[in-house]
């Protein structure tokens, strides 16, 4: 099965049916040893009424007892022989299902990986979660045709053969059963892929509302829109349980024939062999054997009808993940030297101008203007954006990520101790945790106020997914390593988020839920910026870190943040006082465009404007 930190290979998305075989083919040998083990174990069933048959004519009939206990003592072995057989194909079979599964999921977590903050804009959240969750699973299902389905086609062959000694007509209706069946069942199987394509359609279309309604659940509480939301989602869902209905309908009538038609198989071949022992044409011996080989091939004519529902739905799974899988990172064209050293972004479109080494902030009466300038900033939008005077979208990407910073406020959270959330930490392969970040140097004085520095190069930044996924690849070909310990708690202190490590029971080793769910609003907002400020970035744009913060905590954050940068280039997004008074320069926007640059005290005195947005956060303080 494949290794946590194997690489899945390269996935063939040339359509549905190909990437069910590039399953197959990544791992010939497990799914070899299933199809002999499952044609083996399905052609030693059709061995017992062959010995049935030997017992029967030359032990019984002739009133032989020891040798009719020799054929039993037979079918005893060969039955005791065939189970053994049966569990291990079993257990292949399993490794070959779930190797298939985690391996979708590495394909699928990966290129999510690769496409990065282009991945919102390109699917949705309900579409990646439904191929997590549903599609994933039915792929691995339908790589049961590997075992059974090539052992039913292997024994169907066998028992043909053994019956042509016996009787060329019973042989003829033997042959000819599975092709009826499959003309019965074929369209049928055709029709449960077009209803299983459009149910998947609508279940992912709805899993997306689900997230959108959690997520919003508060705000349309506020507005009152909580009933208009409630009632869409309430006809979304009955049409998707109608659609439900006509899939388990088709898919009804596909289980019925795989029970149904090998009965009515086993009735008219026994009484056709029936006959003929009436006749004289065939011994008892023989009749025996018919009925059993005929019994026997009730589970391979089953497993063909089996095979038709497993591979159709895997089929549909299959071409929603190749779909996903065709969807292409944003190109890389930058091929130009980015700035040796720290320099100024410039933003053409808004006049935005962040100076190297300073704490800028910027204000907005709009978090959607300033959110605007920060994308561009951090090169998540198309822009003429300057980065000491390189145009940044011809740097190269990576040479981006490492050294600009885009820290949002919705950040994501992935279900792991505190401590590896912060440090955003890739396990070893062997086990345990990395050694400290390279580069990473001992701070003067070694406390709390010392400011941070190390290694802001060399680890990757995922902007709305917060630190890196414990499984996801490294982007440089060097390894990343965790910062220390003190490092850890210098960017706490720096964040004003102590008191939240002192108030969890294992400090750092404390679990925390995805999305940080069992810590406040204003907690994950100082353990987003903490988890920021220790990537120590070259620059560091900031997206309303202290919204959520009470007035104190964020006077100490203001406070000790601009310690925490000292000569690197930093840019907030804010309308605080608090965070204002200790920036170094303010930059003052009006409908997306700079109308007054200088520190809070003169935009106080000379910008009228600002001054009325100022006041407002002000005044919205006290009343908290």
């Amino acid at each position: 099965m494949i290794d946590a930190y194997e690489d899945p290979g390269t996935p063939d998305t040339r359509g549905g049916w190909y990437y069910l075989w590039w399953l197959v083919h990544r791992q010939p040998g497990r799914s070899l040893a299933g199809a002999l083990l499952g044609s083996v174990w399905l052609t030693l069933m059709a061995g017992t009424p062959y010995l049935m048959a030997r017992a029967v004519d030359d032990g019984l009939v002739p009133g032989r007892m020891a040798v009719l206990a020799g054929w039993t003592a037979a079918i005893f072995v060969l039955g005791a022989v065939n189970a053994w057989v049966s569990i291990m194909r079993h257990r292949t079979m399993t490794r070959v299902r779930m190797d298939a599964y985690f391996r979708t999921i590495k394909v699928v977590v990966g290129h999510a990986v690769r496409l990065g903050a282009a991945l919102p804009r390109r699917v949705g959240a309900g579409e990646v979660v439904t191929i997590g969750v549903g599609d994933v699973h039915t792929i691995a299902q339908a790589l049961t045709v590997v075992g059974p389905g090539v052992g039913a086609v292997v024994v169907y062959a066998v028992v043909a053969g053994l019956l042509v000694p016996i009787s060329p007509l019973l042989t003829g209706v033997v042959l000819l059963g599975v092709p009826v069946v499959a003309l019965l069942a074929g369209p049928l199987a055709r029709r449960l892929q077009g209803r299983e394509t459009e149910y998947r359609e609508r279940q992912g279309v709805l899993t997306a509302r689900i997230g959108d309604l959690a997520g919003g659940l508060r705000v349309l509480n506020g507005l009152g829109g909580k009933g208009l939301f409630a009632d869409a989602f309430r006809k979304d869902s009955q049409h998707l349980r109608v659609q439900g209905y006509r899939v388990g309908s088709v898919a009804s009538w596909v289980q019925a024939l795989g029970v149904g038609l090998p009965t009515v198989y086993l009735a008219v071949v026994t009484w056709i062999a029936a006959r003929m022992a009436a006749r004289g044409e065939i011994t008892v011996g023989q009749l025996v054997s018919v009925y059993g080989y005929v019994a026997v091939l009730v589970g391979p004519v089953a497993f063909f009808l089996d095979m038709g529902y497993q591979l159709s739905r895997g089929v549909v799974a299959a071409r929603r993940v190749v779909r996903l899988l065709h969807l292409a990172p944003e190109p890389d064209e930058g091929t130009e030297q980015a700035p040796a050293d720290p320099s100024v972004l410039h933003d053409p479109r808004s006049g935005v101008r962040v100076r190297p080494g300073r704490l800028t902030a910027l204000v907005g009466a709009s978090a959607t203007e300033t959110g605007a300038v920060v994308d561009r900033l951090g090169r998540y939008t198309r822009s003429d954006v300057t980065w000491g005077g390189v145009r940044l979208e011809a740097v190269p990407l990576l040479e981006v990520r490492s050294r600009i910073l885009v820290a949002d406020n919705e950040a994501h959270f992935f279900a792991d101790s505190l401590r590896n959330s912060l440090r955003g930490a890739e396990p070893h392969p062997r086990g345990g945790h990395a050694a400290p970040l390279k580069g990473a140097e001992p701070y003067p004085g070694g406390g709390p106020d010392a400011p941070l520095r190390g290694a802001g190069r060399d680890t990757m930044r995922l902007r709305r997914v917060g630190a890196t996924s414990p499984h996801s690849p490294a982007p440089a070909a060097e390894p990343s390593y965790a910062p220390s310990d003190a490092r850890t708690a210098q960017a706490l202190h720096a964040a004003a988020a102590n008191d939240i490590l002192q108030a969890l029971p294992a400090g750092l080793d404390s679990p925390i839920d995805a999305q940080a769910r069992n810590l406040s609003g204003g907690q994950r907002q100082r353990i987003r910026l903490a988890r920021a400020l220790l990537t120590d970035p070259e620059v560091l744009l900031a997206v309303e870190p202290t919204s959520a913060l009470d007035a104190h905590t964020e006077a100490l954050v203001a406070e000790r943040l601009r310690t925490a940068r000292t000569g690197r280039t930093t840019l907030l997004t804010t309308t605080s006082p608090l965070m204002l008074a200790r920036a170094d320069e303010v930059i003052y926007l009006v409908d997306g465009k700079v109308a007054a640059t200088s520190t809070h005290e003169g935009l106080l005195e000379y910008a009228p404007g600002y001054r009325a947005l100022v006041a407002r956060d002000t005044e919205e303080e006290v009343v908290r």
